[in-house]
């Protein structure tokens, strides 16, 4: 089994929502003692943009974004971030990256979790698609003849 590489791994728990994340949870079942190290805490980050995708950075605007930190009884430290305010949503995402450092946990987080996470979402960003598909325009050139 690959295993998912740590930003990809906060990318996909970010993305998902977090009713979706406590339904796959309780399929890891009893985890290690865990206690809340910092946060849950909301705060505002700075989004920056590049003009033409390439050219000079400019400050787009804020987004609200909580963080949180999750320690393992055992010392084992996870981070977590989402955008938006959903605290227990960043305390998922830290205790999942904080079980995912230990190697018994690593194939139960991968199969039982992450992956049902990845197909509701490719599911989700194909819907979004189609969706957005039909609203597609196709422009032509017309040539005058002589």
């Amino acid at each position: 089994m690959t295993r998912t590489s740590r930003g990809a791994r906060q990318r996909l728990l970010a993305l998902s929502s977090r009713h979706h994340i406590e339904a796959r949870w309780g399929a890891l079942g009893r985890l290690p003692g865990h206690r809340c190290l910092r946060g849950p805490e909301t705060g505002m980050a700075m989004l920056k943009g590049r003009i033409g995708a390439t050219g000079n950075a400019f400050h787009l605007g804020e987004m609200t974004l909580t963080r949180a930190s999750m320690a393992l009884d055992d010392g084992t430290v996870g981070h977590g971030w989402v955008r938006g305010r959903d605290h227990r949503h960043a305390e998922l995402i830290a205790l999942a990256d904080a079980v995912a450092q230990h190697a018994a946990w690593q194939e139960a987080l991968e199969t039982q979790v992450l992956a049902p996470l990845a197909d509701e979402l490719a599911a989700r960003q194909r819907r979004d698609a189609a969706t957005a598909a039909t609203t597609r325009v196709d422009f032509f050139t017309l040539v005058r003849g002589e």
